[in-house]
């Protein structure tokens, strides 16, 4: 049975006793390995959020659930990262800075996170995230450091321009997609 609380634990653990992406990966890899557990321990995602379940200036554990067809637009962390996914799918494209113009990017790869996947991204990945299907997908976002705080950037979805992570527009994104999921999907349906 997955525990949220328990989770978190072990997270913490795993962290003080190494803080790189690499024993906490071996908590989340376990973790959603065992999808309906996890979905047991977290609830069903009924509409498009990003929660947190935990939160210090060294660790940020995040419950981030994607509706159909949302996107993010290039960004960065500017700390390592992973991603568990326990419902649905999450598909990354890779971006890099174009030697030439350190300020655009251009895209250099891609992975499709699956149900029970689980992901470490370095601290300098740039990627934009896509839920190419038609449900939610519930996934599991840890960073090592303050998620909230941290200085970050966002590439412009045009012109693949780099400015300032704009946060009040994020938060705005996701209501703004949990209005059209629940105008679409009365009493919360997948």
């Amino acid at each position: 049975m997955f525990d949220p609380e328990q989770f978190i634990a072990d997270c913490r653990t795993a962290f003080a006793a190494e803080p790189t992406h690499k024993s906490v990966r071996e908590v989340l890899a376990r973790a959603v390995s065992d999808p309906a557990a996890v979905l047991r321990g977290l609830g069903e995602p009924t509409r498009p959020e990003s929660r947190a379940l935990f939160h210090s200036d060294k660790l940020t554990i995040l419950n981030v659930v994607w509706a159909p067809g949302m996107m993010v637009m290039p960004h960065d962390h500017r700390m390592w990262a992973m991603i568990g996914v326990y419902s649905g799918r999450e598909d990354n494209i890779f971006w890099r800075r174009i030697p030439d113009t350190p300020k655009k990017v251009e895209a250099a790869g891609a992975r499709a996170l699956c149900e029970g996947d689980a992901v470490a991204f370095g601290a300098d990945i740039i990627h934009s995230v896509i839920n190419p299907i038609d449900r939610l997908t519930g996934a599991i976002h840890i960073y090592g450091g303050d998620f909230f705080a941290a200085e970050r950037s966002e590439w412009d979805a045009l012109t693949l321009e780099e400015h300032r992570l704009d946060r009040e527009q994020r938060r705005r994104m996701f209501e703004a997609a949990a209005a059209r999921y629940e105008a679409d999907h009365p009493g919360g349906a997948r």
